[in-house]
């Protein structure tokens, strides 16, 4: 560009995301008469603060650096590592610690904010952190790894406050190696996004983790060796606990320091007070991100300050924009622990509606907010799954456009609405970009995949909540244009689940950071990270806890066993065939005495005993394996039960021995992974009262053999088996299996079950046979050989875990006192057994829908 007129001179303070932004946006659209000074305190190029506990999964810091593109701008002016001291506001001029006077013709005040920390003894203990700046997280890394070598021991670490960040803090120190507690002062975590039905929900993923939490609990001292490093904490009920790091999230307060000097306008609560259009009350002086005040409010999320910074750079330009308030959106960045919250999510709006769907056995509780009338979307609450946060949050202010029900349903179950979202819809909050402004980039721009719509619009650049709505909708528009679309597992790997299967097996890798490093990019996110888990799983054998691909399973694998409502867990030994001898029925009983445990014949034949709290789990697990008993597998993403009748051995029906056939296929199968859950049965004749044909694979016996049926599933969606073969001897039976079931696990999508991955089965029961008894594919050896792999190498979980001190660490309530059970803890008790459900504990208005509760509230 050429020059049009006299140069306009912005100073901005601060460095950071929302400096960045503001930079970027305002020289995108301004000409070469524009001239920007920066001024930042940290010695760095601006970085990804949103991102920063990728840190400690490995991350460096060249990684969480934004792009140096707008600060290499040659109408750019970049002072790291330099600090203002003072504006003088008369003069147009800021005052650097250097010394230099800068005068600018607009000042942009982006200083940010800084964490706060308790009013109490002994914060600046060595050991003591806040959570803030790559200098912290770098210096928290560093500490433990040096004290955890001088003591000789992993470190005990207390993370003070349970909001967003102080559970992304604790997942960070557990990550380190460091048994964490996390403290809160209220009565529930995240107490900012979630009511009390969420945040026990959220409690109970939390501990599922390994993580204890201690709420209703305020700090009033740390008490400190004769070297001054921390070494414990007092709380205001007289109690003490031990620790060797502490960490501070307990929130952040503006920096508004230099306003505050200067004379400018700042809220009694702290920040500086800004208009519509990002001014302050001096006419030259803008404010953006979480120093400015906005309706008296401060707020520390990174997508409120990019629409100021956008609206900012607009008003510099002479164009017209406002500011409309905060989106206060959230999502929690923990593997494993899936949380949302978005818009009104404590329908305070007058006459608001909730609609609220719990499935305490699966750890999953959502919530919808709706106007009086049930047609507008005001807000919500998702915990354990959060899949339908993208496609919920930019309704918010809308019609949601269906049955309310449909959005809560899990996968399977009530098809959602498909009714496309509309351009004005908001998709990435964190950058502005709207439904519209992703097909435009499909049609106009050429984007084909979620890389490139993130390149053009920065759409899915900051938090990345968003990305699975917008690969959405970069599908949907290459399907109306008849290109091809991307089946890309995630954005970190361009392959299918079916492409990095086979990958995977030919490339002979065994974890998930040589995986991605070879075949992805990044570090990973919670969609890739499970579907490795079960692919490395089935392809290595190797224990679900050993080594780093520990850290890839989901909340129940990583103490293998299922966290039930309460905050306790069940234990499911395996029972092949339902067949159980009077002497392991009598240590089955033995052991639900002594622990005090509420027992249960599940539907699949099992003994499924409740009420175990996680560190009595090794020594349930001690008693049953002894007793020659093995895991189950309810946890995992892999065989359940092989469900049989009688059969020939004792029915006047039976034609075939179904119980024998049901032990066979359950030993041989067990342990195997796969996309989703799978489930057996085998029936004695046509009778069918093992139900086989509402399971994965059904076996009927016939005169001549068996009958095998694929594809039925039960649950929210059933779905009757289809017949794949007739009258098979016992070999070619179990041939046919095998096949089936690597087929599937080899080629479906992650976490699909059978039923609808043979619905979209290529050439359908036809082509399937084709595979497994023609070698269509050329493919049978391999599956014979992977099963063969399979069962040589098959080891039960619990047994290995029992003689590895390392993995039994896992598996303590309190890290200081591992005997100790959580007081806490609440458990449910159903017929005599032992304890009623309080009235708090109780909700009005529920109707049970398939085992869960769906409950409407006004």
């Amino acid at each position: 560009m050429s020059s049009t007129g006299p140069t306009r001179h912005v100073v901005v303070v601060g460095a950071g995301m929302v400096a960045h932004r503001f930079v970027e946006s305002l020289l995108s659209r301004a000409d070469d008469t524009w001239l920007v000074t920066v001024v930042g305190d940290e010695p760095r190029h601006p970085y990804d603060r949103v991102g920063l506990t990728s840190f400690f999964a490995g991350a460096s810091t060249e990684d969480l650096e934004l792009d140096r593109s707008p600060f290499d701008d040659e109408r750019v002016r970049f002072l790291r590592g330099r600090t203002v001291t003072g504006i003088d506001r008369d003069a147009g001029e800021v005052l650097v610690d250097t010394g230099e006077r800068i005068g600018y013709d607009r000042l942009v005040l982006a200083t940010g904010s800084y964490a706060a920390r308790l009013a109490v003894d002994g914060y600046d203990h060595e050991g003591c952190f806040v959570y803030r700046t790559l200098d912290d997280v770098e210096a928290l890394e560093g500490f433990v790894q040096r004290r955890s070598a001088e003591l000789g021991r992993p470190l005990t670490g207390t993370v003070i406050g349970g909001g967003l960040l102080g559970l992304e803090a604790a997942g960070a120190l557990q990550g380190l190696d460091v048994d964490c507690t996390v403290v809160q002062s209220s009565g529930r975590l995240m107490s900012a996004q979630l009511d009390l039905p969420a945040g026990d929900a959220l409690r109970r993923l939390i501990t599922a983790r390994g993580i204890a939490v201690r709420t209703s609990a305020l700090t009033t001292r740390l008490d400190a060796d004769r070297t001054g490093q921390v070494v414990g904490l007092e709380f205001r009920d007289g109690t003490w606990e031990r620790t060797d790091v502490v960490v501070f999230t307990v929130g952040v307060r503006p920096r508004d320091e230099l306003a505050r000097a200067a004379g400018l306008a700042v809220d009694p609560r702290g920040g500086v007070v800004i208009d519509e259009g990002c001014g302050t009350s001096d006419a030259r002086i803008l404010a953006i991100g979480e120093v400015a005040s906005f309706g008296g409010q401060c707020v520390g999320l990174v997508a409120p300050g990019y629409a100021m910074a956008e609206v900012a750079a607009t008003r510099l330009l002479g164009l017209e924009a406002s500011f409309g308030g905060f989106d206060v959106s959230t999502k929690l960045k923990l593997s494993g622990v899936d949380v949302a919250s978005f818009g009104d999510a404590f329908a305070e709006t007058p006459g608001a509606l909730d609609v609220v769907y719990a499935d305490p056995v699966a750890g999953v509780y959502k919530k919808l907010v709706l106007s009086d009338d049930a047609k507008t979307l005001l807000g919500g609450i998702l915990v354990g799954d959060a899949s339908a946060y993208g496609s919920l949050r930019p309704l918010v202010g809308g019609a949601l456009g269906g049955d309310p029900v449909a959005y809560l349903m899990p996968d399977g179950g009530v098809a959602a609405p498909t009714g496309e979202l509309p351009d004005a819809a908001l998709v990435c909050s964190c950058n502005s970009v709207t439904a519209g402004g992703i097909r435009s980039a499909v049609h106009d721009e050429g984007c084909t995949d979620v890389a490139a719509v993130k390149a053009c619009t920065k759409a899915g650049a900051a938090c990345g909540s968003c990305v699975p709505l917008i690969k959405k909708l970069v599908g949907a528009e290459l399907a109306k244009s008849g290109a091809t679309v991307s089946n890309a597992l995630c954005e970190h790997f361009d392959l299918s689940r079916r492409q990095l299967f086979d990958a995977v097996r030919v490339s002979g890798l065994t974890t998930f950071s040589a995986v991605i490093e070879r075949f992805g990019a990044g570090r990973g996110c919670d969609i890739c990270k499970p579907a490795l888990a079960s692919i490395l799983s089935t392809l290595t054998g190797r224990h679900v806890l050993d080594g780093e691909n520990a850290t890839l399973q989901d909340t129940n694998d990583h103490v293998m066993a299922n966290m039930q409502k309460d905050g306790s867990y069940s234990v499911v030994p395996r029972i092949p065939g339902g067949e159980i001898t009077p002497a392991k029925l009598l240590v089955i009983a033995q052991v639900a005495q002594d622990f005090n445990l509420y027992t249960k014949i599940t539907g699949g034949q099992r003994i499924d005993l409740f009420g175990a709290r996680l560190e009595q789990l090794p020594a349930i697990w001690g008693r049953l394996v002894e007793a020659g008993f093995e895991s189950g597998h309810a946890y995992g993403k892999s065989l359940r039960t092989v469900k049989s009748c009688v059969g020939s051995t004792w029915c006047r029906y039976g034609v075939q021995d179904s119980v024998g056939m049901a032990v066979r296929l359950e030993l041989r199968y067990r342990g195997l992974r796969a996309p989703h859950k799978f489930k057996l049965g085998v029936s004695g004749c046509a009778r069918e009262c093992a139900e086989a044909r509402g399971k994965d694979v059904g076996v009927i016996a016939t005169e001549t053999g068996w009958n095998v049926y694929v594809g039925g599933n039960g649950g929210f969606t059933p779905r009757h088996a289809v017949l794949l073969a007739e009258n098979l001897d016992d070999d070619a039976l179990l041939t046919t299996i095998d096949r089936f079931l690597m087929y599937y696990i080899s080629t479906a999508d992650r976490l699909q079950r059978t039923a609808p991955w043979f619905e979209d089965l290529e050439g359908g029961i036809d082509g399937l046979r084709a595979v497994i008894f023609d070698d269509a594919l050329g493919i049978c050896a391999d599956m014979d050989a992977a099963m063969a792999r399979h069962i040589d190498a098959y080891e039960d979980e619990w047994a290995a875990t029992l003689a590895d001190p390392e993995k039994l660490r896992r598996f303590a309530s309190f890290v200081n006192a591992p005997t100790t059970p959580d007081p806490s803890l609440a458990y449910t008790v159903e017929r005599g057994q032992p304890r009623p459900a309080t009235a708090d504990e109780r909700t009005d208005d529920r109707v049970l829908i398939a085992g869960t509760t769906l409950e409407v509230r006004r």
